[in-house]
């Protein structure tokens, strides 16, 4: 059971910020939720809904939607549900505002790495507290879950990962109610890279199956994935098992194998003979995954990794190289054995 009566910020009124925001809401928490622009705000306030990411959802009326940072600096839980290539200025605009709570939790719902440093959601935001001289407590929240299931009912299990596991049990607790059930864990890591990672390889997953490769295929793309997915992750600190449960495996199968994944979309639009440039002008939604591959293949060239899968996707989104070729060059690697000593 979930503690009632939380005072909680939802910064980012995109299609999952807005289902958190809705679900807190619903469980009886003083929920507020931050839109980057007055408009935005101004416009969920007066229809109660969110037509662009969000449609057909009613806002609750406890719900309210406010474009001032300010106003929501005493919240005591605040949940950062931007895109990756925004989190750091929301942050740092955030915890410019003084806060009379002695240490807020600040919470990612964030998949993704910072573009050019490579930075994970948790080291930007040791960074700005530092900067800002904040006191400040970092989670990170993933999972298989979409947003249009979790606001309609459907049950949806996820991880809250924070390094002190108090912490991360009491913001479980909290968090945790209705048909929304967390598990908790100290690994921030390997919560983090799971869900960048799978945003990659769900892309691939939408190229499989949009030139109708089959079933065999995708399932091999699933398995291989995770292996890519896991050996990245054990690299950077994350913890083995993390990328067997909810948000690695959990997170993976979901969103390769659900048309309701954006970048499973982006995927099946490059199969079809789109550009990049043609996919980002037909939607208002980020797939992480377009951002992600790249800061992922990169990180993962200086630690000496290979990412075949990851390299592939790098290749066909930037560097124009068919679908259909990628596929072909993933085939014919080298043999190896499954699990390398």
């Amino acid at each position: 059971m979930s503690a009632r009566g939380s005072s909680i910020a939802v910064l980012g009124a995109g299609s999952w910020g807005t289902a958190l925001a809705v679900h807190l809401a619903g469980q009886g928490h003083r929920t507020r939720l931050w839109a980057r622009s007055s408009r935005c705000a101004a416009e969920l306030e007066r229809t109660r809904e969110n037509s662009v990411y969000l449609p057909g959802v009613a806002l609750p009326e406890s719900l309210s939607v406010t474009d001032d940072l300010a106003s929501l600096a005493d919240s005591e839980i605040v949940l950062v549900v931007v895109p990756s290539h925004g989190f750091r200025e929301v942050v740092r605009s955030f915890l410019s505002h003084p806060s009379s709570e002695r240490c807020r939790y600040l919470v990612s719902a964030t998949k993704g790495i910072e573009g050019g440093t490579h930075a994970r959601m948790s080291e930007v935001s040791r960074h700005e507290a530092k900067k800002a001289k904040a006191e400040v407590c970092f989670a990170v929240i993933s999972g298989p879950s979409f947003a249009k299931e979790l606001v309609e009912g459907s049950p949806t299990a996820a991880v809250i990962a924070c390094d002190d596991e108090s912490a991360a049990d009491h913001l479980q607790r909290i968090l945790s109610g209705g048909n929304l059930r967390l598990y908790s864990t100290s690994d921030v890591v390997g919560v983090e890279l799971g869900g960048t990672v799978k945003n990659v390889i769900a892309i691939a997953a939408g190229v499989v199956m949009g030139l109708g490769l089959g079933n065999n295929a995708r399932a091999a793309l699933i398995t291989r994935g995770l292996h890519e997915m896991t050996r990245f992750g054990i690299a950077c600190g994350g913890h083995p098992e993390t990328f067997s449960g909810l948000a690695g495996l959990g997170d993976l199968v979901l969103t390769c194998t659900s048309r309701m994944s954006r970048n499973q979309r982006i995927g099946e639009a490059l199969a079809s003979g789109k550009t990049l440039a043609e996919i980002a002008a037909g939607t208002a939604m980020v797939a992480e995954g377009i951002r992600n591959c790249k800061a992922v293949l990169s990180l993962a060239e200086s630690l000496g990794l290979e990412m075949p899968i990851t390299e592939q996707m790098v290749r066909v989104l930037y560097d124009g190289k068919p679908p259909r070729l990628a596929v072909e060059t993933l085939m014919a690697r080298e043999l190896k054995r499954e699990v390398e000593p």
